[in-house]
Protein backbone atom coordinates (compact mmCIF):
# COMPACT_ATOMS: atom_id res chain seq x y z
CA UNK A 1 0.00 0.00 0.00
CA UNK A 2 1.68 3.35 -1.31
CA UNK A 3 1.74 6.36 1.30
CA UNK A 4 -1.17 9.11 0.11
CA UNK A 5 0.30 12.21 -0.95
CA UNK A 6 -1.53 14.34 1.55
CA UNK A 7 1.02 12.33 4.02
CA UNK A 8 3.93 13.25 2.35
CA UNK A 9 2.61 17.08 2.06
CA UNK A 10 2.57 16.80 6.08
CA UNK A 11 6.24 15.23 6.36
CA UNK A 12 7.71 17.45 3.68
CA UNK A 13 5.97 20.72 5.74
CA UNK A 14 7.01 19.13 9.23
CA UNK A 15 10.56 19.19 7.56
CA UNK A 16 10.48 22.11 6.37
CA UNK A 17 9.50 23.85 9.44
CA UNK A 18 12.21 22.27 11.91
CA UNK A 19 14.92 23.45 8.89
CA UNK A 20 14.32 26.88 9.09
CA UNK A 21 13.46 26.96 13.03
CA UNK A 22 16.86 25.35 13.35
CA UNK A 23 15.42 22.31 15.33
CA UNK A 24 18.05 20.02 12.50
CA UNK A 25 20.77 20.19 10.58
CA UNK A 26 20.69 19.21 7.07
CA UNK A 27 22.35 16.44 7.13
CA UNK A 28 19.21 15.32 9.76
CA UNK A 29 17.29 16.37 6.87
CA UNK A 30 18.44 13.93 4.32
CA UNK A 31 18.61 11.30 6.70
CA UNK A 32 14.80 11.99 7.18
CA UNK A 33 13.69 12.03 3.91
CA UNK A 34 16.00 9.13 3.00
CA UNK A 35 14.37 7.10 5.79
CA UNK A 36 10.64 8.00 4.65
CA UNK A 37 11.75 7.34 1.17
CA UNK A 38 12.75 4.06 1.96
CA UNK A 39 9.32 3.31 4.25
CA UNK A 40 7.60 4.40 0.78
CA UNK A 41 9.31 2.18 -1.33
CA UNK A 42 8.77 -0.58 0.91
CA UNK A 43 5.83 -0.24 2.61
CA UNK A 44 4.44 -3.49 1.13
CA UNK A 45 6.85 -5.45 3.81
CA UNK A 46 6.95 -4.52 7.19
CA UNK A 47 10.67 -2.97 7.95
CA UNK A 48 12.14 -3.70 11.25
CA UNK A 49 14.67 -1.06 12.46
CA UNK A 50 16.84 -1.12 15.65
CA UNK A 51 19.04 1.43 17.50
CA UNK A 52 21.86 0.70 19.65
CA UNK A 53 23.52 2.72 22.37
CA UNK A 54 27.24 2.74 22.08
CA UNK A 55 27.93 4.31 25.20
CA UNK A 56 26.68 1.77 26.85
CA UNK A 57 28.36 -1.31 25.28
CA UNK A 58 31.72 0.95 25.20
CA UNK A 59 31.45 0.92 29.09
CA UNK A 60 30.59 -2.51 28.93
CA UNK A 61 32.47 -4.65 26.76
CA UNK A 62 35.88 -5.56 28.34
CA UNK A 63 38.11 -4.97 25.15
CA UNK A 64 37.08 -1.43 24.96
CA UNK A 65 37.67 -0.78 28.82
CA UNK A 66 40.97 -2.06 27.90
CA UNK A 67 41.38 0.37 25.23
CA UNK A 68 40.00 2.87 26.97
CA UNK A 69 42.24 2.50 29.86
CA UNK A 70 45.51 2.40 27.31
CA UNK A 71 44.49 5.76 25.97
CA UNK A 72 43.80 7.21 29.51
CA UNK A 73 47.45 6.03 30.27
CA UNK A 74 48.98 7.54 27.32
CA UNK A 75 46.82 10.88 27.69
CA UNK A 76 48.37 10.92 31.46
CA UNK A 77 52.07 10.38 30.66
CA UNK A 78 51.80 13.21 27.81
CA UNK A 79 49.47 15.35 30.05
CA UNK A 80 52.30 14.81 32.89
CA UNK A 81 55.28 15.70 30.84
CA UNK A 82 53.57 19.12 29.91
CA UNK A 83 52.59 19.42 33.42
CA UNK A 84 56.52 19.04 34.48
CA UNK A 85 57.84 21.40 31.30
CA UNK A 86 55.06 24.08 32.38
CA UNK A 87 56.22 23.92 36.18
CA UNK A 88 60.25 24.22 35.25
CA UNK A 89 59.30 26.30 32.35
CA UNK A 90 57.26 28.37 35.70
CA UNK A 91 60.97 27.87 37.88
CA UNK A 92 63.34 29.02 35.61
CA UNK A 93 60.82 32.64 35.21
CA UNK A 94 60.96 32.76 38.85
CA UNK A 95 65.10 32.23 38.93
CA UNK A 96 65.64 34.86 36.20
CA UNK A 97 63.67 37.43 38.10
CA UNK A 98 65.62 36.85 41.20
CA UNK A 99 68.46 37.93 38.94
CA UNK A 100 67.74 40.27 36.62
CA UNK A 101 69.03 43.35 38.33
CA UNK A 102 72.77 41.71 38.30
CA UNK A 103 72.48 41.02 35.05
CA UNK A 104 74.13 42.71 31.65
CA UNK A 105 71.34 43.61 28.82
CA UNK A 106 73.15 40.89 26.98
CA UNK A 107 72.32 38.41 29.41
CA UNK A 108 68.97 39.50 30.10
CA UNK A 109 68.68 39.06 26.33
CA UNK A 110 70.34 35.57 26.45
CA UNK A 111 67.88 34.00 29.28
CA UNK A 112 64.90 35.91 27.61
CA UNK A 113 65.66 33.80 24.75
CA UNK A 114 66.11 30.87 26.33
CA UNK A 115 62.86 31.25 28.16
CA UNK A 116 61.11 31.98 24.59
CA UNK A 117 62.79 28.60 23.05
CA UNK A 118 61.86 26.60 26.01
CA UNK A 119 58.20 27.81 25.88
CA UNK A 120 58.16 27.04 22.38
CA UNK A 121 59.62 23.77 23.33
CA UNK A 122 56.81 23.22 25.58
CA UNK A 123 53.98 24.18 23.08
CA UNK A 124 55.13 22.73 19.97
CA UNK A 125 55.27 19.28 22.56
CA UNK A 126 51.61 19.78 23.73
CA UNK A 127 50.41 20.41 20.00
CA UNK A 128 52.62 17.20 18.75
CA UNK A 129 50.74 15.13 21.35
CA UNK A 130 47.24 16.98 22.00
CA UNK A 131 46.65 19.10 18.87
CA UNK A 132 43.41 18.77 16.93
CA UNK A 133 43.27 17.21 14.39
CA UNK A 134 46.67 15.77 13.70
CA UNK A 135 48.04 15.24 17.36
CA UNK A 136 49.34 11.67 18.16
CA UNK A 137 46.13 10.90 20.77
CA UNK A 138 43.87 10.80 17.96
CA UNK A 139 45.79 8.71 15.62
CA UNK A 140 46.50 6.49 19.21
CA UNK A 141 42.41 6.45 19.91
CA UNK A 142 42.15 5.51 15.50
CA UNK A 143 44.48 2.65 16.25
CA UNK A 144 43.48 1.47 19.77
CA UNK A 145 40.26 1.40 19.03
CA UNK A 146 40.28 -0.09 15.41
CA UNK A 147 40.00 -4.08 16.82
CA UNK A 148 37.42 -2.96 18.81
CA UNK A 149 35.01 -0.85 16.64
CA UNK A 150 35.62 -3.69 13.94
CA UNK A 151 34.31 -6.58 16.46
CA UNK A 152 31.30 -4.07 17.51
CA UNK A 153 29.92 -3.97 14.16
CA UNK A 154 30.46 -7.40 13.29
CA UNK A 155 28.34 -7.97 16.29
CA UNK A 156 25.87 -5.56 14.81
CA UNK A 157 25.47 -6.89 11.76
CA UNK A 158 25.20 -10.48 12.83
CA UNK A 159 22.17 -9.59 15.76
CA UNK A 160 20.56 -7.11 12.93
CA UNK A 161 20.29 -10.41 10.55
CA UNK A 162 19.37 -12.25 13.23
CA UNK A 163 16.78 -10.55 14.60
CA UNK A 164 15.81 -9.69 10.99
CA UNK A 165 16.63 -5.70 10.55
CA UNK A 166 16.77 -3.85 7.84
CA UNK A 167 18.16 -0.76 9.80
CA UNK A 168 20.42 -0.16 13.32
CA UNK A 169 21.09 3.03 14.55
CA UNK A 170 23.59 4.17 17.19
CA UNK A 171 21.41 6.47 19.85
CA UNK A 172 24.37 8.27 20.64
CA UNK A 173 26.18 8.89 17.45
CA UNK A 174 25.55 11.81 14.37
CA UNK A 175 21.52 10.85 14.15
CA UNK A 176 19.19 12.58 15.88
CA UNK A 177 16.64 10.31 17.06
CA UNK A 178 13.14 11.49 17.76
CA UNK A 179 11.86 8.81 18.99
CA UNK A 180 12.91 5.22 19.72
CA UNK A 181 10.80 2.00 20.92
CA UNK A 182 12.84 -0.10 23.23
CA UNK A 183 11.39 -2.85 22.11
CA UNK A 184 13.79 -2.01 19.13
CA UNK A 185 16.78 -1.70 21.36
CA UNK A 186 19.39 -4.64 20.76
CA UNK A 187 22.06 -3.02 22.82
CA UNK A 188 22.09 -5.67 24.71
CA UNK A 189 21.97 -8.21 22.77
CA UNK A 190 24.98 -6.76 20.43
CA UNK A 191 26.57 -6.82 23.97
CA UNK A 192 25.96 -10.83 24.51
CA UNK A 193 27.15 -11.29 21.47
CA UNK A 194 30.81 -10.09 22.00
CA UNK A 195 30.90 -11.21 25.32
CA UNK A 196 30.25 -14.55 24.01
CA UNK A 197 32.61 -14.17 21.07
CA UNK A 198 30.19 -15.43 18.47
Amino acid sequence: MAVPFSIWKRILIFIYYLITEGKIQVRNYLLAFLLFSSVALFAQSPQKIGYVDSQVILTQLPEAIKAQSDLDALTNLWSDQVDSMQLSLQQQYADVQKQLATMTDEQKQLKQKELIDKEQQMYAFRNQKFGQPNGEIYQKQETIFAPVKKKIYAAIEQVAKDEGMQFVFDKNGDILLLYADSAFDITFKVLDNLKRGK
